[in-house]
């Protein structure tokens, strides 16, 4: 059984209206990133978890972990292509959002191929390493990066034809909030699995998600 609702101050789409979360957004620009860097081609942030990284990363490499620390993607639809599965992402209304995991234990790398309404061409990649803390804050725990690139594609949708009926967003729109908003979902990730940790739940059993 999931455990978010006992997880005080997560924002996901149930709890937080998508009007409130870019309030949220707007709040933090002006002092968490530097305008030429916001707009700029690339978007990389970092958080700390107090938990191994080896279950960190073992949460991260299960596809279904994006249905809980993300704020928009659920209802994951496994599609006929081995490895590729769909999501529905609430922020774009009925919008549809394939994904691809691929990852490296022995790099403790997981890379999020994913495209928004159609599967030939998942140009949207987010690349997450997760770092063991020891080596480098002399503490316990783990750091998770999370890079993701501005292809061409942000700035114009390639595919307008198959945008779902009546949306008048592109995924692209929200670049100026992706430094914000990736900030408050990895801070749901570190929520949930530091939660997980201390009431003894194992962070990497996602049987309730499947």
């Amino acid at each position: 059984m999931s455990t978010l609702n006992q997880i005080v101050e997560l924002v996901r789409i149930e709890n937080t209206p998508k009007a409130e979360y870019l309030d949220l957004c707007q709040s933090k620009l002006s002092r968490m990133y530097p305008h030429h860097e916001l707009h700029g081609e690339h978007c990389s942030l970092q958080e700390f978890v107090a938990c191994p990284p080896e279950a960190v990363f073992n949460y991260l490499a299960q596809t279904e972990s994006l249905l809980e620390w993300t704020y928009s993607l659920r209802n994951l639809t496994p599609t006929e292509k081995p490895g590729l599965v769909m999501f529905g992402d609430k922020i774009g209304g009925a919008t549809k959002c394939y994904c691809r995991t691929e990852s490296d234990s022995a790099a403790m790398t997981v890379d999020y191929h994913c495209a928004w309404d159609q599967s030939d061409e998942l140009w949207m990649i987010y690349y997450m390493r997760v770092i063991d803390a020891h080596p480098v804050l002399n503490q316990a725990g783990s750091i998770v990066t999370w890079t993701n690139c501005c292809h061409p594609y942000y700035k114009e949708n390639p595919f307008p034809e198959l945008a779902a009926p009546d949306r008048s967003v592109w995924v692209g729109d929200g670049w100026s909030f992706f430094y914000a908003g990736h900030q408050m979902e990895l801070t749901n990730l570190k929520r949930i699995l530091e939660y997980r940790k201390a009431e003894g739940i194992s962070l990497t059993d996602l049987s309730h998600l499947k």
